[in-house]
């Protein structure tokens, strides 16, 4: 009887993210050596979950979910306006959530993976939601230079964010498809610029590359693996950053590193992970191998803070990859949400989280 019950409301879940996701027509991309009969694919094959795993997950999820998954009081978030982005020296970053970075980069802002709204799903009435509100507004950003996205799934591509965004900002660079997608939406094409890994673009003095990550992407019944995923290098002249979007642990990381390392600054998801879906979200023992295959600098751990994601303690990344970088000696910057990090001077910050559950 429980499956049953589970697999009608799974079924309503799906009909509900199919009715209400914005649909746009799905192009094919045979010049990718990324895609393959219809799909993009990783280099290595996705593990298969069978039917009975997938749904003992969803259970856990939706019936059976841990203690300590979202955080006993509000998070703490530093507040900012345009006078403080403004008088911030240039090569500064500020976390406004999740994967969504600030940079101020050549005296312009960019952002990666906007999600602005209340929570990371298709319908604002369901799904995970906010530990903490924006320390920003989009309408209190400046104009923004270009907006980095990764891939297209709910906690990294926000549709009323992207909206909100489109007159406000010069470009929109992202991997094949999600431009598409953009577009369809109704964002100037003019805007919009698509690359595949390993594929470089000029844009307001920096040179941005596409590079593989291990991943998947849809947002509804119709487009699994449709539009492709990735990575992103951000070079600032000699000055190097690195953000990895969402991935798993592959060898891609020491290609990155060997042909663009070393790096100022790496940020890297550290979040909503577990065993079980190992394959496209990292532990944090696989984040700090990455940064070191990367051969980075400081490491960011992001993917964390924010939303709802996961079966593990919301604070418990922040522990682990904190633990794990002192025992190696790589310098880890955790700032709370938008608090300044000079990335030319990175400072480690405060254990915010802790104070969290006092």
């Amino acid at each position: 009887m429980k499956r049953l019950l589970l697999v009608l409301l799974l079924g309503i879940l799906a009909v509900t993210a199919y009715t209400f996701c914005k649909s746009w027509s799905l192009p094919d991309f045979p010049d990718s050596p990324q895609y393959r009969e219809g799909k993009f694919r990783n280099a290595l094959p996705k593990p298969a979950m069978g039917l009975r795993d997938g749904l003992e997950i969803w259970w856990t999820f939706l019936f059976n979910k841990p203690k300590g998954t979202v955080p006993n009081h509000p998070i703490p978030v530093q507040t900012l306006d345009r006078a403080t982005l403004d008088a911030a020296p240039d090569r500064s970053l500020f976390r406004l959530g999740h994967s969504t970075i600030l940079l101020k980069l050549r005296g312009q802002y960019w952002l990666t993976d906007p999600v602005f709204s209340e929570r990371a799903s298709p319908v604002q009435w369901m799904g995970p939601a906010r530990f903490h509100a924006p320390p920003i507004s989009i309408d209190e950003l400046p104009p923004i230079a270009g907006v980095i996205l990764s891939h297209n799934h709910y906690d990294h591509l926000d549709h009323a964010a992207v909206m909100k965004l489109a007159g406000k900002t010069a470009r929109f660079i992202a991997p094949l498809g999600v431009g598409d997608q953009l577009i369809a939406w109704g964002v100037d094409a003019a805007k919009v610029e698509q690359l595949d890994w390993w594929q470089s673009t000029e844009a307001a003095g920096l040179r941005l590359t596409a590079t593989p990550g291990q991943h998947f992407s849809g947002r509804g019944l119709g487009d699994s693996d449709r539009s492709l995923w990735a990575s992103w290098v951000i070079q600032d002249g000699d000055f190097r950053i690195f953000f990895s979007g969402d991935t798993g642990y592959f060898d891609g990381f020491k290609a990155i590193g060997e042909k663009y390392g070393p790096f100022d600054l790496t940020m890297i998801e550290t979040g909503a992970y577990d065993q079980r879906w190992a394959f496209v979200h990292m532990q944090p023992e696989q984040t700090l191998q990455a940064h070191l295959d990367l051969r980075g600098k400081w490491l960011l751990p992001i993917h964390n803070g924010t939303f709802d994601l996961a079966l593990h303690e919301w604070q418990q990344p922040f522990e682990r990859i904190s633990a794990l970088a002192a025992a190696k000696n790589v310098p880890v910057a955790t700032p709370m949400m938008g608090e300044a990090l000079d990335m030319q001077a990175p400072t480690a910050g405060t254990r915010w989280w802790e104070r969290v559950e006092l």
